[in-house]
């Protein structure tokens, strides 16, 4: 399990994928919409 191996954290890098072991950076965080306004929000 090396470099080649598509199922290692160090061989996604290589190889330029991702996956479970390593995930896509998000390029914005979620935040809680429990609350807006100061109420709870209904769905």
């Amino acid at each position: 399990m090396g470099k080649g191996d598509k199922k290692t954290k160090r061989g996604k890098i290589v190889l330029g994928t991702f996956g479970k072991l390593r995930p896509r950076r998000r390029k914005f965080t979620l935040r809680p919409t429990t609350i807006k306004n100061g109420q709870p929000r209904e769905k």
